[in-house]
Order: C-alpha cells, then structure tokens, then sequence
C-alpha cells in the first residue's frame, strides 16, 4: 500500500485500524451484520456488530513457493520483460535468442500479471488488463 495512502487512512476521524488482527468469520443475512476476528498478539477473539470491511490484499505476493523456479525482486515480486536484466538471465539459464516478452518470467513461456508482478501499479484494473495482454505473448509464445 502507498505511504499516501495509508497516511489518508490513520488520518481519517471514521476509520479504525485493527493491526495484528485475522478476520475469523463474517455473518449476516442479505448484507454483513458482525464481524469475528482474532488479535494475534493477545490470542482474544471477539465479534463485534460491524456493516462495512475493506481488505487489503495484495500488498504481500506470496511466492515464496517460486524461489528458485523464476526471478523475483528483493520484496519476493516476480521479474518480468525488462525488469529481467541480463545478469538475471544469465543467472537464470535464460535458453532463447529473444529477451523476454512484456509479462514474461526468467522463464519461457511463464508470465506474471497483476499484483504478484514486480513494478504493478496494484489496481485491480490493471490486473485484469495484463492478464489479456498476457495472453496475446501467449499466442506468440506457442507460435514460435
């Protein structure tokens, strides 16, 4: 998340931060009515009459599954296109003539689009806008 952002946030009068904080269960009919969630650091759990959450997701990419497979940045993204420098291809056994496409991974043939990409804007808009653009280097890919 941006600095800007989360400055906005902890400034804002209407808006409560609960860091350390699991969400265990939402409940309600027809619309959110409580909320369960879990304070890591105390091990308490509490439900409280809540009809409004916003998640933050994205912010960690989870891939740590992928070490070793595909290139990722210092905070885990994964490298792709130009990001890819020629040391990190060489390091990577890059084996074609071609650098990589756009989207494409220290791997041939395997992109990344969306948040889990090094350099994304992190909008779910441009998520999906790379994902239909990672599908034309696909075409291309399979075309080769």
């Amino acid at each position: 998340m941006s600095r800007y952002l989360i400055r906005r946030i902890e400034d804002s009068s209407n808006i409560t931060l609960h860091r350390y904080t699991e969400l265990l269960g939402l409940h309600g009919n027809r619309h959110l009515e409580s909320v369960v969630w879990l304070d890591n650091r105390t091990g308490e759990t509490q439900e409280h009459a809540i009809r409004h959450v916003y998640l933050m997701t994205g912010a960690s990419p989870n891939t740590e599954w992928l070490r070793g497979c595909v290139a990722l940045d210092e905070k885990g993204f994964v490298l792709t296109g130009p990001d890819l420098t020629p040391d990190i291809l060489k390091k990577a056994f890059w084996p074609l003539s071609r650098r990589p496409y756009l989207l494409e991974s220290s791997v041939p043939g395997v992109f990344a689009a969306g948040d889990v990409r090094s350099g994304s804007v992190k909008r779910v808009a441009s998520g999906v806008g790379e994902g239909s653009l990672a599908i034309s280097f696909i075409h291309q890919v399979l075309a080769e």
